[in-house]
Order: structure tokens, then sequence, then C-alpha cells
């Protein structure tokens, strides 16, 4: 399991427990299936109109893909070309046509493909990056679907809560303000039951998709220097480090945090005396 999702979902759990525990006078109050059934079969039922059948019915496996650890295999991928590329150099397109059948990135695969078949490597990069843009426009379209769920789901929490609101108006003309009170604490759980699903499910895994979406084409583009550079026929020690500079970790690209090396004495006096000259 990913990490950063096992411990997102039980410090959610756990506050939401301790918060149950020390507030409530009755934890069992929070729990109302008939409001939980309104947010969760209505945010369901729009998800539905809103989107096609195959795009809905992905959302289970896309769970899965934020719960589990998944692997780029970067590194495993620089080397491949790395390796690819020196044969491509030394002119053995048998050796680089039997190690591309073991290469496991469909994505990498067809690049030096294209390599070995002499196309230009304009042509190739234009087919490269147009299926970047459609990894892009697939994966955002998938993360979209949980952003509008989240937008859903606290609208239907307020239809419940409008549904309690209305049953309370009729307990009104009794006076009894057990069962009114009542009424009011079943209104209120829809909403909580919407902004709580909204906010610790659906945004959060529509973030989750997104960042993964940015490392995988980070890591199509690495590939795509590595292509263009194997269509040039660049050093392969080259293409290594050159393609290890895009997983390397920076602080900060323009600007060094660390404080200046202070200058020697001697070349401080020796600036001061040449601007004194001057």
């Amino acid at each position: 399991m990913n990490p950063s999702t096992l411990i997102g979902m039980l410090a959610g759990i756990g506050v939401l427990a301790s918060v149950l525990f020390w507030s409530a006078e009755d934890p069992a109050l929070f729990v109302n299936l008939p409001g939980l059934a309104i947010v969760v079969g209505g945010t369901l039922a729009a998800t539905f109109i809103s989107f096609p059948l195959r795009e809905v019915l992905r959302v289970f496996r896309l769970f899965g893909t934020v719960v589990r650890n998944e692997k780029l295999y970067t590194q495993h991928d620089i080397e491949e070309l790395v390796r690819i590329s020196r044969l491509w150099i030394d002119g053995d397109l048998a050796a680089v046509e039997r190690q591309l059948e073991s290469v496991r990135n469909p994505f990498l695969r067809s690049g030096v493909q294209l390599v070995i078949e002499l196309n230009t490597e304009d042509d190739i990069m234009d087919f490269l990056e147009w299926r970047v843009a459609r990894l892009r426009a697939r994966e955002h379209a998938e993360a979209q679907l949980f952003r509008v769920m989240a937008s859903f789901a606290p609208a239907f929490g307020m239809i419940g809560t409008l549904v309690g609101l209305i049953n309370m108006m009729f307990l009104l003309g009794g006076g009894n303000m057990e069962a009114i009170g009542h009424q009011l604490a079943v209104a209120l759980m829809t909403t909580f039951y919407g902004i709580l699903l909204a906010n610790l499910v659906f945004r959060p895994v529509a973030v989750k998709l997104e960042r993964r979406t940015e490392q995988r084409i980070i890591l199509m583009r690495m590939v795509m220097q590595g292509i263009s550079m194997m269509c040039r026929k660049r050093s392969p020690s080259l293409m290594r480090e050159t393609l290890k500079s895009f997983i390397a970790s920076y602080d900060d690209e323009i600007r060094d945090v660390r404080p200046p090396a202070a200058q020697p004495s001697s070349a401080r006096a020796g600036v001061g005396g040449e601007s004194g000259n001057g």
C-alpha cells in the first residue's frame, strides 16, 4: 500500500474517532443510514448522468491505483536506454531488436522502434509528444471525475438536510422538543456526510491522481530526451548523466539556500584597492 495514503487514511479515521469519542454524547447519533444513502446514492446518480458509463466504472480501479504503491522503474528505464543506445552506436541492429523485445515500457519501446526504422527525429518527437498529450488528457479526465464527485457530495448533503428540516416542521405543532431535536440532528448529518466524503475521499483522490500524472509525464519526457539523444548518436555516458538529471532532487533550481562562501580578506582588500586607484 502507498505509505502516504495509508497515513492519511489512518489519520482521518483517528481524528474522526477522537472527535466522536470526546465530543459526542452518543456516538451512535452520527450513524444515519438514510442520510448516507442520500449522499452516496445522489452523488453516484449525478456522476452517471455526467460521465459515460465506461468512465464511471473505472472509479474502483482508480481507487486501487491510489491505494497501492506504484513504482515507475525510472532507473531501470535509464539503464535500458543507455544499453540500447550503445548497441545502436555500434551498429548492431540485431542486438538492438533482441534487447527491444525485453523492454516493458511501451512508450520507450515505441520510441526505439521508430529510431531503428530510420524515421526522422522531428517525426519521432511529434509522435511521442502526441502520446504524452493523450495520456495527460485521459488521466486529467479521470481526476476530474473525482473533483466533480467532490462537488456533488456536499450538494446532496444539503438536499438531505432540507428533507430532514421538512420532516422537523411537521413536528413543530406537536411541541415535542425531544423529537424536534432528534430530527434536526438527523437533518444536519447528511451535510456532515457530504462534506466528509468530498474533503476526505473524493478531492484527495483527485489530487493524488493529478500528482501521479505529473510523475508519469516527467518519466515520459525523460524517455523522449533519451530517444532524441539516441537519434543524434550521443555518447551513452552523456545520455546517462543527462537522464539522471530528470530524477535528481534539487532544493531550488534558481536560488541556493546556503549562504555564499566568504571571500578571502586579501581578495576583498585587492578589490577595494583597485576601486580606490580608479
